[in-house]
């Protein structure tokens, strides 16, 4: 029986951060290994491991493809592999759980920043060295700050007990997420509006979908309270970016943001100008802690599908409009 081909469609340097030895150590004895230049196609081998800068595959596989799993060692695969793929019979998973911690301490850190000042304190410290200029007053905590959660994604479940550890009240909107287990993760249900219109945090965590697309609008925008925080570390695209320039800049509304409709972040981008913006370039899980979680995740996909275990991150077709 011909020995199971496991193609790496990783550029090194992220391999190295990913896997470091932990690919050849895990196949040991199940799969031989191969990357670009070994020979051989990523659609003809029969487990293929893709990362940031895969190239998208296509909705058909030919006769001669023997592609049966992509493992995906990032995000979500939306915009690698279609849905009509899955559907033939091509099984796909993603290691999207390794990035939860690091992107939701960054939301966190983004959070407490707005609430505190702290970006914009610094640039005054920093820029003209003024001490007393980078007073702005009495800030807020966490433990005082009713704080929303718009999807109860692996990131935002993380970012909601990370909340409630800090002493917030937290509220969230999840159409998929039930009241027992909302009270489980220490929050309250609550639709929508309600939800807009009662925190002083508003934090995104949520897939972009049809429905969701521009979920916050101008007149939803327009329900949060003055002085409230609007936290995207989830996708761009969650919300109407000219609407909330216009909230940020009035002042009535400030926003911690880490992903932007267009990256990098144009030079002309009047987000650079805002006082009350904090930007950080899409970094979410740029951390150590989630390139070997990632790595660890999409080693033991590869193992579990060679040696006829279930895959425990596996995207199937009906829910692969909900991954994030």
């Amino acid at each position: 029986m011909a020995v199971p081909v496991v193609y790496v469609d990783v550029p090194p340097a992220l391999e190295a951060e990913l896997f470091g030895d932990g690919l050849e150590q895990g196949l040991r004895g199940i799969g031989r290994l191969v990357r670009k230049g070994d020979g051989g196609g990523r659609l003809q081998a029969d487990v293929l491991v893709t990362g940031w800068g895969s190239e998208p595959l296509p909705e058909r596989l030919a006769p001669e493809d023997n592609l049966r799993l992509v493992v995906h060692s990032a995000g979500t695969i939306r915009s690698l592999v279609p849905q009509a793929l899955l559907s033939r019979g091509v099984r796909a998973s993603q290691a999207s759980a390794g990035m939860a911690q690091s992107v939701a301490e960054l939301a966190l850190y983004m959070t407490i920043a707005r609430l505190r000042d702290l970006d914009r304190i610094d640039r005054v410290m920093a820029g003209a060295h003024d001490w007393r200029g980078a007073d702005f007053g009495l800030a807020r905590t966490l433990a005082d700050s009713t704080v929303g959660v718009i999807g109860a994604s692996r990131v935002g479940r993380a970012y909601l007990q990370l909340s409630v550890a800090a002493g917030s009240e937290v509220l969230v909107y999840d159409p998929y997420l039930d009241e027992q287990e909302a009270k489980r993760l220490g929050a309250r249900l609550v639709p929508l509006e309600t939800l807009l219109g009662q925190s002083t945090v508003v934090a995104l965590h949520a897939p972009v979908r049809r429905e969701t697309r521009h979920m916050l609008d101008a007149p939803r925008l327009a329900l949060i309270p003055d002085g409230g925080v609007v936290v995207n570390t989830a996708r761009s695209a969650l919300v109407d970016t000219d609407a909330l320039l216009a909230e940020v800049r009035s002042g009535r509304l400030s926003a911690a943001l880490d992903v932007f409709d267009d990256e990098p972040l144009p030079l002309d981008s009047e987000w650079w100008q805002l006082p009350n913006v904090l930007l950080t370039p899409h970094l979410g899980a740029r951390t150590w802690h989630s390139r070997r979680a990632q790595g660890s995740i999409a080693v033991d996909e590869v193992r579990r599908y060679l040696t006829g275990r279930d895959l425990r991150h596996e995207v199937l077709p009906e829910t692969y409009d909900l991954m994030a």
